[in-house]
């Protein structure tokens, strides 16, 4: 189906492009603005020209192998992005295993106290779920999720931590996410993983993948009771 979009388009640097299409939102959800960035995110792919193709929250950074193709692409994204046929989600289902609140997510009782409801109805909401990834940021391997239920929404921290573990899961605003790396940030936290989302040792390996996650992937949290079930399902994480 054809629709009429009108993103806006700026050079990054000698040999990049910005799509940036945040202006297209109030037509479509995020996550349908994120399905036609993925399917031009594998059009650019499948021709060979770019060194590297970098999807974001509503916008495509294009890196060009020759920047002399930058004029022929400037006119050619907009008509892609118009017609594009959105593909049908093919990514990979991936069940993470969570350790729910105590130490892992010492925030779970604010959010809880926040939205007005008990510690257990935070946990079955927001295992209940199937989230879809719109991009990675932040950090190697953070997943930014879609389809966090609107009685979870929780402000983020008015005073960010120094230091958070790495596998915490946390809220900030209307959005829930997993923290690859031992870092500051200001997300609550109501639990925490044992598997790695991000293996640094396979990057530059064109065969292999370091992000256990990708655009276009499906998470759904699965809770657990036990720290032995964290250690387990270390040792049985998918790569």
């Amino acid at each position: 189906m054809s629709v009429t979009l009108q993103p806006k388009l700026f050079r990054f640097g000698e040999r990049a492009l910005v799509l940036d299409c945040a202006c297209i939102s109030i037509n479509f959800s995020k996550l349908e603005i994120q399905k036609r960035i993925w399917s031009l995110a594998k059009i650019c792919h499948d021709s060979g020209e770019f060194e590297d193709i970098v999807p974001g929250n509503n916008n495509l950074t294009l890196f060009f192998k020759d920047s002399k193709n930058i004029a022929f692409w400037s006119k050619k994204l907009h008509k892609l992005l118009s017609n594009i046929e959105v593909q049908a989600e093919t990514g990979k289902l991936i069940k993470i295993p969570v350790k729910y609140g105590g130490e892992y997510g010492p925030d779970l009782n604010k959010v809880a106290e926040y939205n007005n409801l008990d510690p257990q109805e935070v946990i079955s909401i927001h295992t209940s779920t199937q989230y879809s990834v719109l991009f990675l940021g932040f950090q190697p391997g953070f997943p930014y999720l879609d389809g966090l239920d609107k009685r979870l929404f929780t402000p983020r921290l008015a005073n960010p931590r120094l230091s958070i573990p790495a596998g915490s899961v946390g809220i900030g605003g209307e959005q829930t996410g997993i923290y690859p790396a031992q870092s500051p940030g200001g997300w609550q936290l109501i639990g925490r993983s044992a598997v790695s989302l991000f293996d640094s040792a396979l990057t530059g390996n064109n065969s292999a993948q370091p992000s256990l996650l990708s655009p276009g992937d499906t998470v759904q949290f699965i809770a657990i009771e036990s720290l032995n079930e964290i250690e387990e399902a270390r040792l049985e994480a998918p790569r």
